[in-house]
């Protein structure tokens, strides 16, 4: 039924509220830290390990797809209530780790570009299927 997966929800979500309430009092900060994150991962693993052990049903599956479906809206509504301003005005710690997640994002997507080796662009995929369409020999090796 999907209503398991809207109670898988919950009960992932409550977990994680409890945690980013927890997180935040240890952190000493007046604020879930991270609760709807934390949520979205016990959700994830949840039906990871329902999958594995063969007891996600079509409900469940629909009813955690569905709701999985709104995870920005949410994540953006709860990002909303939080006070940005008063954080800034905490010290200059907030901006400094701000300002230190963005620089790591960065250097990890400059990372795993590099790793990943030569990768085609659309132009030249473009290009590619261009001349495979116009020279009917060009993928045997022989032109003409």
């Amino acid at each position: 039924m999907t209503i398991s997966g809207v109670a898988l929800l919950a009960i992932c979500t409550l977990i994680g509220v409890l945690l980013g309430d927890l997180l935040g009092v240890v952190l000493g900060v007046k604020a879930n830290v991270g609760g709807v994150g934390i949520a979205m991962m016990f959700l994830i693993a949840a039906r990871l390990w329902l999958l594995g052990h063969g007891l996600l049903s079509h409900g469940l599956k629909t009813g955690v797809e569905f709701w999985g479906s709104f995870y920005i809206p949410i994540v953006v509504a709860m990002a909303a209530q939080q006070n940005v301003v008063a954080a800034a005005k905490g010290g200059p710690i907030v901006v400094i780790a701000g300002i230190g997640a963005v620089a790591v994002c960065f250097a990890q997507v400059a990372l795993i570009s590099r790793l990943s080796g030569r990768v085609e662009t659309m132009d030249e995929i473009e290009a590619r299927e261009v001349i495979e369409a116009n020279v009917p020999h060009f993928k045997s090796g022989r032109i003409g």
